[in-house]
């Protein structure tokens, strides 16, 4: 028995008309969108089509990818395909949560609107830097920032492949964790163009602020199993809310993620949403992964073929 996970985009994935091809051919698409129009107050589909710098605005950014993801997922489901896990890089474990029937998609587009908002608000653009740091140990890596963080927050933000680690905080914290991973012989350091330093310390009134927001929310059952980002386990329904308050300012556990749903049995992961980054970093921690993605009719009809 084959055990499938869905692997819902993050932010970052977004682009100009995301999702454009399928809105035009499916009515479970169209409606989806047209449903978080309601919610937001704006043309959400219109937003990805036509204004490029509100759609890299994380207040936009976050409900614009959460609608394409949960969008493509109801099309997949009409089909007929299922997940047995269901997990979500960051904002994508928003889309998991509606897959995996925990979050109703109303209630998803207006705390991610929120969440987007917070996080906007906490690190203004250009407020502090993400890096990546290739071909590193993590404990090396951790020592580096723990040394830095005299200058200010620095630490491990995403844990995305054992070989792909990003730092983010504070610009002089992570300029000096750089300069001490240089130092130490570390050749690849790429700057990352990401909106806030997502995932650190620097995040704590966003945390805040959606702690106060999720009091409001109710939570269903699980009607399938989703792995967490902060813990890189199985969610229980009544951690939800502590979960996602840590998740916005804690690192995102990847790899540890995918290695607990390999454990559990799931041998396919699909990558739904704008991208293939998700797909990208799979293939990287296991190379016998079998791994698809969704994003538009082409891929769509490509994966029903399979």
């Amino acid at each position: 028995m084959t055990k499938t996970a869905f692997l819902f985009a993050g932010q970052g994935a977004q682009y100009l008309g995301m999702g454009h091809d399928l809105c035009e051919q499916y009515e479970a698409v169209r409606s989806t969108f047209d449903e978080a129009s309601q919610v937001l107050g704006y043309d959400v589909r219109a937003l990805i089509d036509e204004d490029e710098e509100k759609l890299n605005q994380t207040r936009y950014t976050q409900p614009a990818i959460l609608t394409t993801s949960v969008a493509i997922y109801r099309l997949l489901a009409e089909n007929g395909l299922h997940p047995d896990m269901v997990a979500g890089l960051s904002l994508g474990e928003y889309s998991a949560l509606v897959a995996a029937g925990a979050l109703d998609f109303k209630t998803a587009v207006a705390l991610i609107a929120k969440r987007g908002a917070f996080m906007e608000e906490a690190a203004p653009a250009g407020s502090g830097k993400m890096v990546a740091v290739l071909n590193a140990d993590p404990a090396q890596i951790e020592a580096a920032c723990q040394e830095a963080s005299s200058l200010g927050v620095v630490s491990p933000a995403n844990y995305n492949t054992p070989s792909q680690i990003v730092i983010g905080g504070d610009i002089a914290a992570v300029d000096q964790a750089v300069e001490l991973l240089k130092a130490a012989g570390v050749k690849r350091l790429i700057p990352l163009n990401v909106s806030g330093p997502f995932h650190t310390a620097l995040l704590k009134p966003a945390s805040d602020r959606l702690a106060q927001a999720l009091e409001a929310v109710e939570f269903s059952d699980f009607a399938l199993p989703l792995v967490g980002n902060t813990e890189a386990d199985i969610m229980e329904k009544d951690r939800i809310k502590e979960l996602l308050t840590r998740q916005v300012m804690e690192p995102v556990r990847f790899y540890d993620s995918i290695a607990r749903m390999q454990a559990a049995g799931v041998t396919d992961f699909i990558e739904i949403g704008p991208g293939k980054v998700l797909s990208g970093f799979v293939k990287k921690i296991d190379k016998t992964a079998s791994v698809c993605q969704v994003e538009d009719v082409e891929s769509f009809l490509a994966l029903l073929e399979k």
